[in-house]
């Protein structure tokens, strides 16, 4: 895959909206360009469910024929939105043809802070059948990791992963109810960041995955997550500092037990942990009060929010890939059994917020990942057994912090020995987001990361 020949193509959010706002060149310019790579490149990576062509056009010269870009961020900024979020005139897929509803008759509340920055909408982005797994893919296309064409971006918003890891697009929105942000970011070298609770319009499904869902986005700088965050928290642009002195805890241990890390991702803390302490940190190892029941009842969730996502949508099990049909059925099962209970959530949030004041710690850092990416193919085909054993496994870092309903974020470190990237996990107290950010950013001055996994 190739670039095409625009300086454009490739930057970041905030490059263009500056660029745009002076009058370096035009929004209708910008998504023109970003359009034209979508053409080249997509077919390949199969990001995007739709493309918005004409639409996007018809949008880009609105922002061009407003008097004053003064007071929009995102000018200009070619973003894509991911298939379960509603964006006016189009369906919403939630993951496949049979979970499709009805042409949405106006955007969703994220969507429309986005336009009303001045980013224009390009299209959707893939996700695995009602955001269930951490791969992406259905019965006919799997989508694909522009660091590695073999391999998944994650999920779910994978699509939205691989559509700016590889530069289709600066800025992709995505939603998060067990990683779904992390863990593409982890998968492509982005970064990502999940908002606390309530911090971020939600509105996805009855009640947002019972609650642990949000919505945020991915980028590809730690300013650009500034930037996209300020504007779907309804805030002023976040101007990041240097954070006062940190106590930063470490932890490896999975949060359940009998799940293996592996020697890249390990590293990857170590030389996070070094990092930190070179910007003038200090880290102490910390490890999180896991409970034995905590991965239980957190895959009783995901369980039941199959369920009742199916629901909602009236859909009948039978027509559902067969792992997602499983899948809503034990939810069913556990639901009606009371096995998911807000107190359970309640009890693992005022346990985690205790692990920070306990400790005395402002800060935890944890892998991203415990493995690599796996590969793209076959998931959507294969059983319910293979696709629930390796999401956890790979992935099994992010889901505890959404049951606590605390920011986290994923900031990249740099490379797996196979080529990959490999990322780390920053977890927060409630409303510790922009502290979260410019941590992230200190990573970012001491350790610049490759933006784009094709250049």
């Amino acid at each position: 895959m190739e670039y095409v020949p625009t300086t454009l193509v490739g930057a970041t959010a905030k490059q263009i909206a500056r660029a745009v706002r002076r009058g370096d060149t035009s929004a209708t310019q910008v998504v023109a360009d970003h359009l034209e790579q979508i053409a080249i490149s997509d077919p390949e990576l199969r990001a995007f469910r739709v493309v918005r062509g004409g639409e996007a056009m018809t949008e880009a010269e609105k922002v061009d024929d407003q008097d004053d870009l003064s007071n929009l961020p995102l000018a200009g900024v070619p973003v894509a939105v991911k298939e379960n979020t509603a964006v006016a005139g189009l369906p919403t897929w939630n993951g496949s043809a049979t979970a499709r509803t009805e042409v949405a008759e106006k955007d969703h509340e994220v969507v429309r802070r986005l336009r009303g920055a001045g980013a224009v909408v390009v299209g959707v982005t893939r996700m695995p059948e009602l955001g269930l797994w951490g791969v992406t893919d259905d019965e006919e296309v799997a989508t694909r990791n522009p660091w590695s064409l073999d391999h998944t971006p994650g999920g779910s918003s994978g699509g939205s992963a691989a559509a700016v890891a590889s530069g289709l697009v600066p800025m992709a929105q995505a939603n998060d109810g067990m990683g779904s942000i992390r863990i593409p970011a982890a998968c492509c070298g982005l970064v990502g960041l999940k908002p606390g609770k309530g911090v971020v319009p939600c509105e996805l499904g009855v009640d947002g995955w019972f609650g642990m869902a949000e919505n945020g986005v991915l980028t590809t700088t730690v300013g650009d997550a500034a930037l996209g965050f300020s504007v779907l928290a309804g805030r002023r642009p976040v101007k990041l500092v240097e954070p006062r002195r940190l106590r930063v805890g470490v932890s490896l241990r999975p949060p359940t037990a009998g799940l293996r890390l592996d020697e890249p991702n390990r590293q990857a803390v170590a030389t996070a942990a070094r990092l930190l302490v070179d910007a003038g940190h200090s880290t102490l190892t910390a490890e999180p009060r896991y409970t034995p029941m905590l991965g239980p009842q957190a895959i009783a969730t995901w369980m039941a929010s199959a369920w009742q996502e199916a629901d909602r949508l009236g859909l009948d099990l039978a027509d559902l890939q067969p792992r997602t049909r499983r899948h809503a059925r034990l939810g069913k099962y556990v639901h009606e059994k009371g096995w998911v209970r807000q107190q359970h959530r309640d009890a693992w949030r005022e346990r985690s917020i205790a692990f920070f004041a306990d400790r005395k710690v402002d800060v935890l850092l944890t892998p991203a990942l415990a493995g690599p990416p796996p590969l793209a193919d076959g998931w959507a085909a294969g059983g319910w057994r293979q696709s629930i054993v390796t999401s956890t496994r790979y992935a099994p870092y992010a889901a505890p912090w959404n049951f606590a309903g605390l920011p986290a974020i994923v900031v990249p470190v740099g490379v797996r020995p196979d080529g990959l990237p490999v990322a780390v996990q920053l977890v927060g107290p409630p409303d510790s987001e922009v502290q979260l950010l410019s941590l992230a950013g200190q990573f970012e001055q001491q350790n610049p990361w490759q933006r784009l996994a094709i250049v």
